[in-house]
C-alpha cells in the first residue's frame, strides 16, 4: 500500500442511488486513489474498509422512507450509526483526517474537512424533509465552526458561505467539480439501438436531466415548449431524465405527456444516460438555484448544446459557453430553444465551445485542489 496522508471518508451516501453528492464521492474517491501520496479508507454505515461499496442498498428508498415514518427521529440515528463506524475506523487506522461530504460532519477529535455543496437547505427550506432540516440546523453551525477547511464546489458557493455563515475565506477551499470521461460524443450509429428502444431520434428531442422537483424549473420548460410551433415538437419531443422528486408538478405536464410533447424515461442507467445526453438536440437546465449544475458540463462533453439560467452558479460553470436566459422568462427560453434547433452553425459554435469548456474540469484536478486543501486542514489551528 502507499504511503502518505491518511484519510478517513465518510461514504454511507453511498447507499442511496448515486446521484448528486454520491455522483461526487464516487469520482473523488477514484481520482483520489489514483495518487500515490494518499490513503483513502471508507466508512459505511456500520461498516469501514479500503473499498468504495460498488452499488448502493437494495430497496434503499422504500427503507428510507419506512424509518421517517416509523421512527421518531430516523436523521440523530443515522448520525449515532456513522458515529460509531467512524469512531472505530480511528481506532482501527489511526488516520490523519477526516472528510465528511455531506452537511454535518460526526464529532471527532481530529481534523475535519467538509464539502458545501450548496445552501439548498437556506434558499429552498421547503426542498427538505422537516426531519434534515431539523438536523442541519442542530449541527450545521457547529461543524463549520469545528472543520479545519470548507470546500466549496463553486466560487458561487463560496461567496454564499462567506455571506451566510460568516466563514472566514482563510477556511475555504473552492474544489470544482469534474467531468467524467464516460461523457463523450455519440454516433448516431452508437446510439441508435438505445434510442430506438425509447422511440427517440439521435439529435431529435428536448433533453432535462434531475430530479423532478420545483427548484429544477420544470412550469417554466412547460410554458416555453406550449409556445413553440407544433410541428417543432412533433418533430422534437422534450425528454425528461430523473426520478420524481418532492413536490407537485404542473398540471400541464400530464396533458403533454399524454400528447407525446413530452416523454419521461424516469431514473436511468449510467449508460443510458451517457447516451441520452450525446444524442439530444439540446440540453435545458433552467434550475432557479445550483451550487454547481455538474449536467451542464456532462452535456457540453458529450457535444450537446446547452440552455441554462443566468443566475446562481450556472454562469460560472457554463463560462460563456451555453445560451443564457431568464429563468422567470418563458418567452426567453422558447426563443433560446427555436434559435438552437433552427441555426445549425450556432448550434455548431455552442457544441464546439462547450466541447472546450468541459475539458478544463477533471477529477483529477478535483482530487489535486481537494489534497490541497487536507494538508491546509492539517497545518491550521482550529
Amino acid at each position: 500500500m502507499s504511503q502518505g496522508l491518511r484519510v478517513i471518508l465518510n461514504a454511507s451516501v453511498m447507499f442511496a442511488p448515486r446521484a448528486g453528492i454520491g455522483q461526487y464521492v464516487g469520482e473523488l474517491s477514484g481520482a483520489l486513489q489514483r495518487r500515490d501520496d494518499l490513503q483513502l479508507l471508507f466508512t459505511c454505515g456500520l461498516h469501514h474498509g479500503a473499498e468504495l461499496p460498488s452499488q448502493g442498498l437494495r430497496n434503499y428508498s422504500q427503507l428510507s422512507r419506512l424509518a421517517k415514518r416509523m421512527l421518531p427521529s430516523p436523521y440523530e440515528l443515522k448520525r449515532r450509526i456513522e458515529q460509531y463506524a467512524l469512531s472505530r475506523a480511528f481506532k482501527a487506522w489511526d488516520a490523519d483526517l477526516y472528510h465528511e461530504p455531506s452537511l454535518w460532519p460526526l464529532k471527532l477529535d481530529r481534523p475535519t474537512v467538509m464539502t458545501l455543496h450548496d445552501l439548498t437547505h437556506v434558499h429552498y427550506p421547503e426542498t427538505q424533509p422537516v426531519g434534515r432540516l431539523r438536523a442541519i440546523e442542530r449541527h450545521l453551525g457547529r461543524a463549520l465552526e469545528n472543520s479545519r477547511q470548507i470546500l466549496c464546489v463553486s466560487h458561487f458557493t463560496a461567496a454564499q458561505a462567506m455571506e451566510h455563515y460568516g466563514i472566514p475565506e482563510s477556511k475555504i477551499s473552492v474544489t470544482p467539480l469534474g467531468v467524467s470521461e464516460n461523457f463523450h460524443p455519440w454516433s448516431a450509429e452508437e446510439a441508435e439501438p438505445l434510442l430506438r428502444g425509447f422511440g427517440l431520434s439521435y439529435r431529435q428531442y428536448l433533453l432535462c436531466v434531475g430530479t423532478l422537483e420545483p427548484r429544477k424549473n420544470l412550469e417554466l420548460v412547460f410554458q416555453a415548449i406550449r409556445s413553440l410551433p407544433r410541428g417543432l415538437l412533433e418533430r422534437c419531443p422534450l425528454v425528461l431524465c430523473g426520478s420524481y422528486g418532492w413536490g407537485k408538478l404542473p398540471e400541464s405536464m400530464a396533458a403533454l405527456l399524454a400528447e407525446r410533447r413530452v416523454i419521461h424515461l424516469g431514473y436511468r442507467s449510467s449508460t443510458e444516460l451517457h447516451a441520452l445526453l450525446a444524442s439530444a438536440r439540446i440540453l435545458l437546465f433552467p434550475s432557479f438555484y445550483e451550487g454547481f449544475g455538474l449536467p451542464i458540463l456532462e452535456a457540453m462533453a458529450s457535444g450537446t448544446p446547452v440552455v441554462t439560467s443566468n443566475c446562481a452558479s450556472m454562469p460560472e460553470v457554463s463560462g460563456g459557453a451555453a445560451h443564457l436566459i431568464n429563468p422567470q422568462d418563458a418567452n426567453d427560453l422558447s426563443e433560446a430553444i427555436q434559435r438552437l434547433h433552427d441555426d445549425q452553425q450556432y448550434w455548431h459554435r455552442l457544441q464546439q465551445l462547450g466541447l472546450e469548456r468541459a475539458m478544463r474540469f477533471t477529477w483529477n484536478r478535483t482530487a489535486e485542489l481537494t489534497v490541497a486543501a487536507y494538508r491546509t486542514a492539517l497545518q491550521a489551528s482550529c
